[in-house]
């Protein structure tokens, strides 16, 4: 049996890295091995599980189908096993965390040192991923997600700070060239630096004042990949290309030290911070379930477990979309 489940662990591997090649990097098996244990599982159940290409590495329809059964089914037996972790002194393993690339730059600093001090013996994998994908597909044990982003079905629980902004801002340089914005719609005449999420989609800059909502439409002379890449855009910005929109905290060193100046302040929009996610089975891994009661105890403010999948309520007022076009 315990074959079977290595045999099983490649396949996942193989799907998920998209190769055998890659499924052998990120596993530290051979690629070889990786294929000896796939064709194994074909020929015990007498179908075709993936389709090789010199390009790719798909699943067939079957092999999806075994995907979605059999993570899950992987997950329940690793934390049963993980029980046993309950008689060792100190919680060990691998903990593996999905998130977006702007919770490893401003939530998780704060909180990996502190974390891997308390356990010693268990290693974090940080994993940043703007697309919105299946965590548990991606091999990984939880999640850090802002609400709207959240998956269904799973619990959450509040981590990093609980109230955070949008900021808009530019650099003096331009400001004084161009004009300062008193209005969001003031900004449909500036040059926006842009982000782009993964699948194509542009988020507009929202924005909202005494019950007010505008939505801009972005338009300027670059437009970056959603994630690492904003760090070109705010560059972009100190050097007096255009105006940024982004994460206050992402943006606070460089409006603290001039070389940017905050741009139509009253109307920045206030979000609530993210949410750590994960599955609500019986048995937690030992590093997940430290991970969380770490957290918990740790939290400045109290607030409470959910479920995902409720529709979040928000205030009345007046929307409005604006753009160039």
């Amino acid at each position: 049996m315990a074959t079977d489940i290595q045999d099983l662990l490649s396949f996942v591997a193989v799907v998920n890295a998209g190769g055998f090649r890659e499924g052998a990097r990120l596993s530290g098996k051979s690629a070889s091995s990786l294929s000896d244990a796939v064709r194994r599982i074909e020929s015990r159940l007498g179908v075709r599980l993936l389709n090789r290409t010199t390009r790719s590495v798909v699943p067939t329809e079957a092999g999806a189908r075994l995907m979605e059964r059999i993570v899950p089914a992987l997950g329940e037996v690793e934390s049963a096993l993980d029980v046993v972790n309950d008689f060792r002194d100190r919680p060990s393993g691998t903990l593996r965390l999905n998130v977006p690339v702007s919770a490893a730059r401003l939530v998780l600093p704060a909180i990996i040192a502190p974390f891997l001090k308390s356990y010693p013996d268990i290693r974090l994998e940080v994993v940043t991923e703007e697309s919105f994908v299946d965590m548990l597909a991606a091999g990984c044990d939880a999640g850090i997600r802002y609400d709207e982003r959240l998956e269904q079905d799973m619990i959450a629980i509040p981590i990093g700070p609980r109230l955070q902004r949008f900021a808009t801002a530019a650099s003096p340089a331009y400001l004084d060239a161009r004009g300062r914005p008193e209005h969001p719609r003031d900004l449909l005449r500036h040059a926006c630096l842009a982000g782009k999420f993964p699948s194509g989609a542009m988020p507009l800059w929202e924005y909202e004042r005494d019950g007010e909502t505008i939505s801009v439409e972005p338009n300027g002379p670059l437009i970056v990949r959603i994630g690492g890449a904003m760090d070109l855009a705010v560059q972009a910005a100190i050097d007096g290309l255009g105006v940024v929109h982004l994460f206050e905290d992402w943006l606070r060193p460089y409006l603290d030290s001039g070389e940017l100046e905050p741009v139509l302040e009253p109307w920045w929009q206030r979000f609530t911070g993210p949410f750590l996610y994960y599955p609500g089975r019986r048995y937690l891994p030992s590093p997940l379930r430290a991970f969380v009661d770490f957290i918990n105890q740790n939290r400045d403010e109290t607030n409470n477990t959910v479920h995902c999948g409720s529709e979040l309520a928000r205030d009345g007022g007046s929307t409005f979309n604006i753009s160039a076009s």
